[in-house]
């Protein structure tokens, strides 16, 4: 086991698009995967642009300073595309190196910090092109190397797995609730879908059609949920009251797969989320952003009870009457999310204030019928939050896995 230079490994080349044959642009995100590219491309000459091979490395050294992070990445698609002229297009030379393994190392937090730190001799924040040759990649033998990326794409096909699957039961959940409560077919007492089998419809002037009878329409407020904000005034925490660890201090850009990611979490003491009283979660809460990415929302798991949320978001509850499993359906609905864009204020700095939320107008159905669609499906939201965490545990393995590459050390999986 040894390691070498990546100039060393890699043989960088600059293949155009002479021919034309090569349609499709990519660009490249901090994520380090390839995505379509937004550029305006109409009336661009293609041929000057550089061609990917599978498993050829692309990457853009221009901005490593400002964001930390060395955008590359290895293509895995059976067809040629092409990428930016100032793109570095390079290909592993070496037999000793595995060109799944190389894009592992790329992975690595450690490699980011160690590109980002060779920016400082440049005034832009690029990364320069022998500097980035000049890392070293730890190369063992090539059993070992199949052996790491073996591992790491098997967890990487069980959080695929799990990903699809929350597609499906969110999917569902949708389908089910517009079936209940837009198109009205909720089972009437002989057990037959409403609206189809004759139940009686009033009309309803605010929301402009038939609504079931009996239904009412009022605001958020009008539900009396227990609702709070992350406003704490003079309280509120400074960048120097952070920690390490302690109580989260959930953020909006905590959010991730509608439950809360702790990669980045902010955390304070204890002492100083005793002192911010307003908005401590519960369980059973739906966290609700109301600047930034505005309605997007995620669900309060029992890892994150009795935490901080910051100003930016709400913390929303139905108790006993409605169930978090009826308020998401409800508030990633499409006519709610309409209702949401229609309640935002300000333009360069966009918000929704909480009289704003406590405004917005919904459907009141029947209770009895709310707690109906709780017992019949809610086991589609328990499914989706246990395969939400269970995928957020898998991608902690994952970075653990890359962690360890430098010394060697195993993980279970």
């Amino acid at each position: 086991m040894s390691y070498r230079k990546l100039g060393d490994l890699v043989k960088f080349i600059s293949n155009k698009n002479t021919d034309g044959n090569a349609t499709i642009l990519f660009g490249i995100n901090i994520d380090k995967f390839f995505m379509p590219s937004v550029a305006n491309i109409i009336g661009v000459d293609l041929k000057k642009y550089k061609v990917v091979k599978k498993y050829q490395f692309a990457c853009n050294r221009m901005h490593v300073g400002r964001d930390e992070r060395l955008p590359i990445s290895m293509s895995t698609f059976d067809y040629d595309f092409i990428v930016s002229p100032a793109y570095d297009v390079f290909e592993v030379i070496s037999s000793n190196v595995l060109p799944e393994y190389l894009m592992l190392w790329f992975r690595r937090k450690e490699f980011d910090r160690q590109c980002w730190f060779y920016t400082d001799a440049d005034v832009r924040g690029g990364l320069h092109l022998e500097a980035l040759k000049s890392i070293e990649i730890k190369v063992p033998s090539i059993e070992e190397q199949r052996q790491i990326v073996a591992q790491y794409q098997s967890i990487a096909n069980k959080i695929k797995v799990n990903d699809q699957i929350c597609e499906k039961l969110e999917a569902t959940a949708q389908a089910l609730y517009k079936h209940w409560f837009v198109d009205f077919e909720f089972p009437n007492e002989q057990g037959k879908p409403y609206k189809s089998s004759g139940g009686k419809m009033v009309w309803n002037d605010e929301l402009g059609k038939e609504i079931p009878e009996g239904w009412q329409v009022g605001d958020l407020k009008s539900l009396k949920l227990d609702i709070s904000d992350g406003n704490y005034s003079s309280k509120y925490p400074k960048s120097s009251d952070f920690k390490n660890k302690g109580v989260p201090f959930i953020r909006g850009t905590d959010f991730k797969n509608k439950i809360i990611n702790s990669e980045n979490l902010y955390y304070i003491s204890e002492n100083q989320h005793m002192e911010l009283k307003k908005g401590h979660t519960k369980l059973g809460d739906i966290l609700m952003a109301t600047r930034g990415d505005i309605g997007k929302i995620a669900f309060v798991t029992n890892e994150y009870i009795n935490c901080n949320i910051n100003a930016q978001l709400v913390r929303i509850n139905g108790g006993n009457l409605y169930s978090t499993f009826y308020l998401g359906c409800l508030f990633q609905s499409t006519d709610y999310r309409n209702e949401i864009q229609s309640s935002i204020t300000g333009s360069a700095l966009q918000q929704l204030p909480r009289t704003n939320l406590d405004a917005t107008q919904i459907l009141k159905p029947h209770i009895e019928i709310i707690k109906l669609f709780t017992k019949q499906f809610s086991s589609l939201h328990e499914c989706f939050i246990y395969k939400s965490v269970e995928n957020q545990k898998l991608t902690q393995l994952q970075s653990l896995l890359l962690s360890r590459l430098a010394v060697g050390e195993d993980v279970s999986v």
